[in-house]
């Protein structure tokens, strides 16, 4: 593989697999919120905060980790305010304090806030102004949950990249993924370039599901599947899975590592591969080549659709993962290709209402789409060219499916924004 494209791979991963505590985008608004109180160097008394509809949408209903339970903007924002750390980002609120659990929810109750929707057309955008006194200060983030593109200060600018604020500028292109190369990259890699990044992925991500199956989190997805279906590795990667997502959306304090900004879509990408590498005792090598490739076609997929859309992102991790154990059982290229179309065509379509408990339910139902794309061709038989969005050629039915998401789900992102606002 040529160097510049092998490093390119090894980048992407890096700036992917990530850790992460609680749903992403609350975690987004926490962040803001810590840096505009680090910026303004005092307890805000008022508090303003313009975001997306899609922020809206992924906010409202999910449990903040270390506030006592609460939920939707302002109790991100106030976390932040309260007691986020800044410089680790999306763990911004990982080391709270008890003491300042209750300070966060004292100071939701006595501060006020205000929340309006952003109309500068970014599906990713939060705008937090916070008041003390006379004085001010501002911090938006745009694009994606690290993207700070404005601070101020007293009306002072302090850091100005407006101008990218509707592209996702990560430092490497995500367009230089293809189905065939990824493959080719996972046969090829020194797993030292990857090692610790996919080590993390395994401990934070099993950890995290081990917490939702011993303990009573939202639906409780995934003890469910374990009491109903048995405990077959087909069964325990469904529930793997679901279970990491049952803690991760109501109020789990274990970080997880996420993928294409999502934690859900780490846990769906990376636990149902594992479940099966431990079931198949194959080498640890051999668990990282597959985890290589799982996370890479869900940020495959990712790309065309977008951070933030109406179609469910466990879809797109829920492809990787079959992709992954389909290269744990000897599959190779022709295979995981094949792989990927088919669960495409079972699981499209699919819609993201929100960051919530149902959310394990979804990822039970990606994974499985996956395992059955997979067990289709092992077994002689698959969607064909011509079948709905399926086209010839994986990267092309992938690039169906981004159009799908990105301009054909559009509509169907405002109606789902604008029940779920009617609601707050």
């Amino acid at each position: 593989m040529e160097h510049t494209l092998y490093q390119s791979y090894v980048n992407i991963l890096k700036e992917e697999l990530v850790p992460a505590m609680g749903c992403t985008e609350p975690i987004a608004v926490a962040y803001a919120a810590a840096i505009a109180r680090d910026t303004l160097g005092a307890l805000p008394e008022r508090v303003e905060l313009t975001v997306s509809g899609n922020i809206v949408k992924n906010v409202k209903s999910v449990v903040v980790p270390n506030t006592g339970g609460l939920k939707g903007i302002a109790a991100s924002a106030a976390a932040g305010i309260v007691a986020g750390n800044a410089k680790k980002e999306l763990e911004v609120i990982a080391d709270v304090t008890p003491e300042q659990i209750t300070q966060i929810s004292d100071y939701l109750n006595h501060t006020e806030f205000t929340i309006s929707e952003s109309q500068s057309g970014c599906i990713f955008d939060i705008g937090i102004r916070i008041i003390a006194g006379e004085h001010t200060s501002y911090t938006r983030i745009s694009g994606y949950h690290t993207n700070v593109i404005r601070i101020e200060k007293d009306g002072k600018v302090l850091v100005d990249k407006e101008d990218e604020s509707t592209t996702e500028n990560h430092a490497t292109d995500r367009n230089l993924l293809t189905v065939e190369q990824i493959v080719a990259f996972a046969e090829a890699a020194n797993l030292d370039d990857v090692r610790d990044i996919l080590k993390r992925q395994i401990d934070y991500n099993t950890a995290i599901a081990e917490e939702g199956l011993e303990h009573a989190y939202g639906a409780q997805i995934g003890r469910i599947l374990l009491r109903s279906y048995g405990n077959t590795v087909h069964n325990r990667a469904k529930a793997m899975a679901a279970a990491g997502s049952d803690a991760r959306m109501n109020g789990c304090e274990l970080p997880v590592v996420i993928n294409s900004g999502s934690g859900n879509q780490g846990i769906t990408a990376s636990l149902p591969v594992i479940v099966y590498a431990k079931e198949l005792q194959v080498s640890e090598e051999m668990l990282y080549r597959a985890l290589i490739i799982a996370n890479l076609v869900t940020i495959h997929l990712k790309t065309g659709i977008g951070r933030l859309s109406a179609y469910c992102g466990a879809t797109s991790a829920g492809c990787g993962a079959g992709a992954g154990i389909t290269y744990l059982y000897g599959g190779r290229y022709r295979e995981i290709a094949h792989t990927i179309v088919n669960a495409i065509a079972i699981n499209s379509g699919v819609i993201c209402d929100g960051a919530k408990a149902s959310c394990a339910a979804k990822i039970a139902s990606s994974v499985e789409a996956g395992l059955l794309g997979m067990q289709m061709y092992l077994h002689g038989t698959q969607f064909y060219d011509g079948e709905g969005i399926v086209t010839k050629g994986v990267e092309n039915t992938i690039r169906n499916v981004g159009t799908l998401a990105r301009e054909g789900m559009r509509e169907t992102d405002q109606e789902i924004i604008h029940m779920m606002i009617q609601k707050i």
